[in-house]
């Protein structure tokens, strides 16, 4: 019951062996764009070192390939025939490819055995996971030739000792799991600015907040989600603004451009592939060496600039996140905060348009934030309340002065700090993957094979649960939507009943205890999928001998759940003088009156509770599913390496060894320095 059967592996063969080709075509751009041909068709914008880590990616995605075809007793078949823009355009194709390894497009080739089902889920996402790493390091990394520049810095006087040492283990171990982290620390140390990075939901003030402090209307400000790219705001002896993109060279150009490649109206979803802009100003608010960072607001319907937000956001060395006084603490702004928190980097939360609250309810406000923060996370952090109009624009001075120019004076101090402590984070990653590859070199071949093919199993069938909860959770949110009947019927009995209730308090009772038991399925989905993830993480991590895995790192993503909001309501349900001799009739004439007038009302809240629920469920697995494909990934590679699956010499060890001891080198001579 558990094996496929001839048609199923044949579609499951003809799917990998598609991506396979397509692959090739990949390695086919590589060799070409390198070609010494008279009329070339790519243009040579690849340096030998992207070059390599495109490589190190195609063999770990047919590694894996190879490693699912043995684990579904595929009939492998010997073949019968022995730049950027293009290689990016295929991986689309690629990722389609994986897309149609899952159960459901298998329906027509008979019912695939529902124990399988995960397995086959979870190695789509595996998949597709490896394939979408090496497109973001080509959109990243476009012209980045990383030891040139580590050359340059070096030139520069900036030690650069164990980040090049780093980087040539990555290499040479085809770790490229760690090279986003290389890449960040890198564009620190050219940067050479301490990094000032403001978050918060899309209206909440950010640019505003911003264009004060530049004493200048610099940065687009409305209603509408208004920045695409996370834009640096630095000081210059002349307005500047330089636009760096995916497909073309920088361009410098007049500051008064800047909405064309920053705000969504003039490029939705960063539709010019623009990956850094820097505005350059002689502003009296900024200083040399400091740099304010306007990132896309989270929460909108600008889905692509949130995704840029998140990715600028370990980047960054302190994180000012703004809370809307008009709004209230929302799970994103939770969220920045604690993801802040993870990166070790500094956050400060600020209360903006202060101006909107009186001084007893901005003072309560303070107070309800800073507890909340307190009790989701764990820790305590001050909140400044500020404000750009009118006299209260002097709380947002205030906060400059006592929080950020005392900033100024240390920022060559912090920004060192800042990358010591992420140069720190890498070099102990890379060493414990190294170490616990040199463990694992003693095994046998028979046992490693046996235990490597049992990690991928587990992995996969983990991955294949996000998959499943994902389902459990919309179907659960569909239903919220078609419970007015219910919320009525119970809001009736509870009017009717339960003495000294009235009406609306009756209503809002049942509608919060129909949701709260949608709520309560969704929450035990969700928290079974974490306790399975991190289960699997836990076991691969056992296996491996490499260091645990505390499952609190996925049940902490589970937090306040949505609730209804009923609004003000008014109901008009005079008891009848019968319902003491005829319950049940005065329930259902109950019933019709408050459907009559209120019945709209309640449709219209449970729809929106419906879409609410549905996208706070879908954004919760999307964070588990970052998390533990962060781990597992790395897990992956290892039970490849582990199986014999890559070409592994006998002088590894050594190699490996020697790595190590250049790596502790390194170390030990940065610390003479």
């Amino acid at each position: 019951m558990n094996s496929l059967n001839a048609a199923q592996k044949r579609h499951l063969l003809s799917e990998l062996k598609h991506a396979d080709t397509l692959l090739s075509d990949i390695e086919a751009v590589l060799a070409a764009s390198v070609s010494k041909a008279a009329f070339p068709k790519y243009k040579q914008d690849l340096s030998p070192r992207q070059i390599k880590v495109i490589r190190d990616y195609i063999a770990r995605l047919r590694t894996q390939m190879l490693r699912a075809a043995e684990g579904f007793d595929l009939d492998r078949v010997e073949p019968a025939f022995g730049s950027l823009h293009s290689i990016r355009t295929i991986l689309t194709f690629i990722d389609i490819a994986f897309e149609e390894l899952r159960p459901k497009y298998m329906r027509g080739y008979g019912l695939v055995p529902e124990s399988a089902a995960p397995e086959l889920n979870g190695l789509a996402d595996e998949l597709q996971g490896i394939a979408s790493r090496l497109d973001a390091y080509l959109a990243a990394g476009l012209g980045q030739d990383i030891p040139a520049r580590l050359e340059r810095l070096a030139q520069a006087g900036t030690d650069t000792g164990l980040l090049s040492r780093l980087e040539q283990v990555i290499s040479d171990h085809g770790l490229v799991e760690f090279r986003p982290a290389l890449s960040i620390i890198l564009e620190r140390l050219e940067n050479n600015a301490l990094e000032i990075a403001l978050f918060g939901r899309v209206s909440s003030g950010k640019s505003s907040l911003l264009n004060r402090i530049l004493g200048a209307d610099v940065l687009s400000v409305g209603v509408n989600p208004i920045t695409a790219v996370p834009t640096r705001i630095v000081y210059g002896p002349a307005e500047a603004l330089t636009v760096w993109f995916a497909d073309r060279p920088p361009e410098r150009c007049d500051i008064s451009r800047l909405a064309e490649f920053a705000a969504e109206q003039h490029n939705p979803g960063n539709a010019r592939h623009v990956t850094k802009i820097v505005v350059e100003l002689p502003a009296a608010g900024l200083c040399e060496g400091v740099a304010f960072v306007d990132t896309p607001g989270l929460g909108s319907l600008a889905a692509a600039g949130a995704a840029e937000t998140r990715a600028y956001l370990p980047r960054c060395d302190l994180g000012v996140v703004l809370v809307d006084a008009g709004s209230t603490l929302t799970q994103e702004d939770i969220g920045t905060i604690h993801a802040l928190y993870e990166a070790g980097i500094p956050a400060s939360v600020l209360l903006s348009k202060a101006d909107l609250l009186g001084p007893g309810d901005l003072s309560q406000a303070e107070q309800y934030i800073a507890a909340h923060i307190a009790s989701e996370l764990g820790f305590h952090l001050r909140v400044f309340p500020v404000s750009v109009i009118g006299e209260h624009a002097a709380l947002l001075d205030r906060w400059m002065e006592q929080e950020i120019r005392p900033l100024y004076s240390r920022r060559r101090e912090l920004a060192a700090e800042s990358v010591r402590r992420k140069l720190g984070a890498l070099r102990e990653a890379v060493e414990t993957a190294l170490r616990a590859r040199l463990q694992r070199t003693g095994h046998s071949s028979v046992a490693k094979a046996e235990v490597a093919k049992k990690i991928e199993s587990r992995l996969r069938r983990a991955a294949g649960k996000l998959q499943q909860t994902r389902k459990t959770c919309e179907k659960l949110a569909g239903e919220a939507a078609a419970l007015t009947n219910s919320v009525i019927a119970r809001a009736a009995g509870h009017a009717l009943h339960t003495l000294g209730m009235d009406p609306p308090a009756a209503v809002r009772a049942a509608l919060d205890e129909v949701t709260g038991e949608i709520s309560k399925e969704v929450r035990q989905a969700l928290e079974t999928l974490a306790k399975e993830l991190a289960g699997a993480l836990k076991s691969t991590a056992a296996d491996l001998g490499s260091p645990g895995w505390a499952e609190e790192g996925l049940n902490t993503i589970i937090r306040e759940m949505p609730r209804p909001d009923l609004g003000e309501i008014h109901l008009d349900l005079r008891v009848s003088v019968l319902s003491k001799f005829a319950k049940n009739w005065e329930i259902r004439r109950m019933q019709s009156r408050m459907r009559n007038q209120i019945g709209s009302t309640v449709d219209a809240v449970l729809a929106a509770y419906s879409r609410l629920l549905e996208s706070w469920s879908r954004k919760t697995i999307a964070e588990m599913q970052r998390r533990f494909d962060a781990q597992a990934d790395s897990y992956r590679a290892e039970a490849g390496r582990l199986a014999g699956a890559e070409d592994v010499s006998a002088q590894d060890p050594k190699a490996i060894r020697r790595s190590l001891e250049s790596i502790q080198a390194s170390v030990a001579a940065g610390t003479r320095e």
